[in-house]
């Protein structure tokens, strides 16, 4: 039995209440890489304990796979995946392109999701044969942009610097065939595919929480949500969202060429 998406609307106002006060004041940031920077603040680990509060409570059997504070049961029928800011760099920006992300795969699958931005009012979520986005107390479905050429499509990433050089050409050549490219939305690119604005996000080296939330979108919107070498998507890596499967085929095939 699936939760009800009530508990998402749970979940989405538990992780604002931390989220959205610490928004564009002073905060503390760590930093998780001693090469590089992964940044993560108290805002982050306060949303991901008050989300993980209420699935312990509502649903102690099944399992949770977090960003800031571990794993448990990840063998379990039913496991979250909880992201409680996607895009901590925004984040820290002022820029209100960061997001909740709360996934619910079974058996592996991701079967229902949620995109929260509480600071522009938009709650992104999906179910098995629904996808639909709430701005403002304004409940709407969401479909992808379908009949869209590569030539005609707008591509979004979130940084053409973070692919490695084995990957940075590929991707290149797929920038190098759409209409329109921009960057650095995180999350809220693939909530925009979803509800028809932007018709391709390609990245790289994600990990499950970055797309366990957002996997149910885009597939239940009408697109369609791969690995690069066209696998399932729900343990991360290199990710293709299209909004159509033709679209993503035609994405593919630049992505795939050798050479």
């Amino acid at each position: 039995m699936l939760p009800d998406l009530s508990f998402f609307e749970a979940v989405a106002e538990a992780a604002a209440a931390e989220t959205l006060p610490r928004f564009r004041m002073p905060v503390t940031i760590d930093n998780k890489e001693a090469a590089g920077f992964d940044p993560v603040t108290e805002a982050d680990r306060a949303a991901e304990l008050a989300i993980r509060a209420l699935i312990s409570e509502r649903f102690p059997e099944h399992g949770i796979l977090g960003e800031e504070h571990g794993d448990v049961g990840l063998d379990r029928e039913f496991v979250w995946v909880i992201d409680p800011i996607d895009g901590t760099r925004a984040f820290i920006s002022g820029l209100p392109v960061w997001g909740t992300l709360v996934g619910l795969y079974h058996d592996g699958k991701a079967v229902m999701g949620m995109m929260d931005q509480p600071f522009t009012g938009e709650r992104f979520v999906a179910e098995p044969g629904n996808a639909m986005v709430r701005r403002n107390g304004q409940l709407s479905l969401m479909r992808t942009r379908t009949g869209v050429a590569l030539d005609q499509a707008i591509l979004m990433t979130t940084s053409p610097f973070i692919f490695s050089d084995d990957l940075a050409s590929s991707y290149r050549r797929v920038e190098q065939s759409v209409r329109l490219a921009r960057y650095g939305c995180d999350c809220y690119a693939y909530a925009m595919l979803a509800s028809g604005h932007v018709d391709l996000v390609v990245e790289s080296d994600l990990k499950p929480y970055d797309v366990g939330g957002l996997i149910p979108l885009v597939e239940q919107a009408g697109g369609k949500m791969t690995t690069w070498s066209g696998g399932s998507p729900e343990s991360g890596g290199n990710i293709i969202a299209a909004g159509s499967a033709e679209l993503h085929a035609e994405a593919m095939e630049l992505l795939n060429r050798s050479g």
